[in-house]
């Protein structure tokens, strides 16, 4: 552990000369941001930092204050802001202080922590948000209706987002590969710039099973959705084309912003991985790592408030109205409604619907304002059972 330390603490001071001296003055470096440049990351750093903190904290408020939301796939959107949360908790003020000052402030032991946390958050982050587009679609595509009381799939998805990123962290602090500053020694991370085979192998794998794996997921996943969708409409002209859209929206929206947080972050590691000493640049290095502590402050804003069912409970949160108003909250969605009928009835096994679930009308009382469209079904005739979709207002 003691020669460990005598080289992280050289690999900081190299990068940035005063980061080795607890109490000494701040001494320039070759290597270093300009004054106006440490300025610059440090407002945004505390303004990722404060929104990160307040709107997952805001999530989590929700959760806990509207007993409607605690359901098995919103226990998974709850995890990933847990995991944002402690990123503006345990790792933004320190980089924030950092920048401030224009140097490190808590030593070498303490850029091993930084960097460990933060990245074993980050990826936690990746794979929840992999594993929620995962258990959407097969949420979406049953074949029949999800059992929202059980818990034990979702606890076993959001165990193992926070095991296999655990899985990933810890090797760097046993000596595959380390933990050291980046950039202009403000922050700290995985070490990208040693060459050996040892550091190189660690990057290669970290790079494939942390960030590609996740992305290739959450295509596959929302893709497969977005066709089964399309599917539906072509066969009921009661599901607009308004709603294939929002959706269609949403997914794009998801994907380009985990591009945004995480590609460019990603190929610069790969860049001062394989590409010559020097080659990246302080500012080039700090620029990545923003955006990819900005998925803090976006991800409640995409997967949470976008949300209907979270975006009612905030509303109401505002107004100060009770948080108990019946079924107004429900989880199910008319699309996710409609493909599990659409593949009830085109599933090898197909049978006449006759269950309330199918047919919504069949104890429901006619009002006046409703205009008298059914005719009576010849005998052996099955009515489609998703061209019933229309009368579910869950």
């Amino acid at each position: 552990m003691d020669y460990s330390s005598a080289v992280l603490a050289s690999n900081l001071s190299r990068s940035c000369a005063s980061c080795a001296h607890a109490s000494g003055g701040h001494a320039h470096s070759e290597r270093d941001l300009s004054p106006a440049g440490h300025v610059v990351v440090a407002v945004c750093l505390g303004f990722i930092g404060t929104f990160g903190f307040v709107n997952n904290a805001l999530v989590l408020l929700l959760f806990c204050r509207h007993k409607p939301l605690r359901s098995p796939i919103n226990c998974m959107l709850v995890s990933i802001s847990v995991s944002d949360l402690l990123v503006c908790v345990l790792g933004t003020p320190f980089s924030f202080a950092a920048s401030a000052r224009r140097r490190w402030l808590i030593g070498a032991h303490g850029c091993v922590w930084y960097g460990f946390i933060n990245s074993f958050l980050g990826i936690v982050s990746l794979i929840s948000l992999a594993a929620l587009s995962y258990e959407r679609y097969c949420t979406m595509m049953g074949a029949t209706q999800a059992d929202v009381t059980s818990y034990r799939k979702v606890f076993m998805g959001i165990a193992f987002s926070w095991i296999y990123s655990l899985v990933w962290t810890v090797p760097p602090l046993f000596g595959w590969s380390q933990y050291g500053p980046e950039g202009p020694g403000t922050t700290c991370s995985v070490n990208w710039t040693t060459k050996t085979a040892n550091n190189v192998s660690y990057i290669v794998c970290l790079f494939f099973f942390c960030l590609i794996l996740p992305f290739v997921v959450i295509v596959y996943s929302y893709g497969k959705l977005l066709q089964a969708i399309k599917q539906v409409i072509r066969i009921n002209t009661a599901l607009s084309r308004k709603r294939e859209q929002r959706v269609l929206l949403l997914v794009v929206t998801m994907v380009a912003c985990y591009l945004l947080c995480w590609l460019p972050y990603g190929i610069m590691a790969l860049v001062a991985t394989f590409g010559e000493p020097g080659l990246v640049t302080p500012e080039a290095s700090i620029m990545p790592s923003l955006l990819a502590k900005t998925s803090t402050v976006i991800n409640p804003i995409i997967y949470i408030f976008m949300n209907k069912q979270f975006y009612r409970c905030f509303r109401d949160l505002l107004t100060c109205t009770s948080p108990d108003r019946g079924s107004h909250y429900g989880n199910s969605s008319k699309v996710t409604k409609s493909l599990r009928i659409f593949r009830r009835a085109n599933g090898p096994n197909a049978a006449p619907c006759q269950d309330a679930a199918c047919n919504p009308d069949s104890d429901k009382p006619k009002s006046g304002s409703e205009p008298e469209t059914r005719s009576p079904a010849a005998p052996g005739t099955v009515k489609p059972a998703v061209s019933l979709m229309v009368y579910y207002n869950g």
